[in-house]
């Protein structure tokens, strides 16, 4: 009698193991996969736990100081841009900066540089005050401001400050005056036939409002204002510039109403109207009139890492209210 084999439990025991090495391998593809991502996780906090304190080191001022640690050298601070609370050249951190390097034992001169167009009065003067407290207390050490490219309006009254002022021939010098500016959208209301509804406590509270007709006691006002802020301006670079004059015999430069006007001037017109005492660089003065050539920067850099996480944070939250703007409740 014959009989067929039976193929059926070959069979199952065949695919039985195909399956269990299937499994077997994806069970493997698993664990490489876990491996991977977690040595992935670990590169970059490794990689974050290194860039973290090299992001928040000022490299600038720890080579400048490993390489003059045993010499006499200039100090560095600058201002650069618009000087408002809110920018570089606020006055937190100029002041900070001019701190360090009166502090620092082996400064010999500070030299302020800078390339500003101006900014807040407020600003320029926490600044001014700062640096004539410092030559104060620290009277051996001469402060020299350097002009570059811009030195006007606020940016004079800082440089006024200083012992003396340097520019380049072609520095832009000058811009003492005052100012406030806006708009009148008065006429280009009414053709519109749209009306102003504004409504204050106090009579004259909403005087600056661009929507409403300005009033000739309101302009008066405001002019008084700025006249004040103008003459404080004036008083500044006067007192400012008197010792520096007086030395050359040149004092009386300091009576051309010219120079208060907001006019500007080249820098070899600002030696001859008494605005400035030389023409030279940062590297002359440091050189030449300090007698330390070697330069140590003291300017405070920004922290990129906070600003990537203000940046970040602004993204994130404009984004969350671009979403929220678009919901809708039927």
């Amino acid at each position: 009698m014959l009989t067929t084999p039976d193929t059926s439990s070959n069979d199952n025991w065949e695919r039985d193991t195909l399956n269990r090495l299937a499994f077997a391998t994806l069970n493997e593809q698993r664990r490489n996969r876990r491996w991977r991502t977690f040595f992935v996780v670990l590169s970059f906090v490794y990689l974050f736990l290194i860039s973290w304190p090299l992001l928040y080191t000022n490299w600038d001022a720890l080579f400048s100081a490993t390489e003059l640690s045993n010499d006499k050298h200039t100090a560095l601070v600058e201002v650069q841009g618009i000087i408002a609370s809110d920018t570089e050249a606020s006055a937190d951190n100029i002041i900070e900066g001019l701190r360090k390097a009166f502090k620092n034992d082996d400064t010999k001169g500070v030299i302020i540089r800078i390339n500003s167009p101006g900014g807040s009065p407020v600003q320029a003067g926490y600044i001014y005050d700062e640096m004539k407290r410092l030559r104060q207390k620290y009277p051996d050490i001469p402060v020299y401001a350097v002009a570059t490219d811009l030195c006007a309006s606020g940016g004079y009254y800082i440089a006024a400050a200083a012992d003396e002022i340097y520019a380049d021939k072609a520095t832009i010098v000058g811009s003492i005056g005052v100012l406030m500016n806006s708009f009148g959208f008065v006429d280009a209301m009414e053709m519109l036939g749209v009306e102003r509804r504004l409504m204050t406590a106090g009579e004259h509270k909403g005087f600056l409002d661009p929507f409403s007709p300005m009033k000739n006691e309101d302009v008066i006002h405001v002019k008084n204002v700025l006249n004040d802020i103008h003459q404080q301006f004036i008083k500044v670079v006067k007192t400012g510039r008197e010792k520096s004059l007086t030395a050359k015999g040149k004092v009386t430069l300091l009576d051309n109403p010219k120079l208060f006007s907001g006019l500007v001037w080249t820098g070899e017109q600002a030696i001859e109207l008494g605005l400035v005492d030389g023409l030279g660089s940062s590297s002359y003065v440091a050189r030449e009139i300090i007698k330390a050539e070697k330069i140590k920067n003291f300017t405070q850099k920004p922290n990129y890492l906070d600003r990537f996480a203000e940046r970040l944070g602004a993204t994130m939250a404009q984004t969350l209210q671009l979403k929220l703007n678009s919901l809708t409740i039927q």
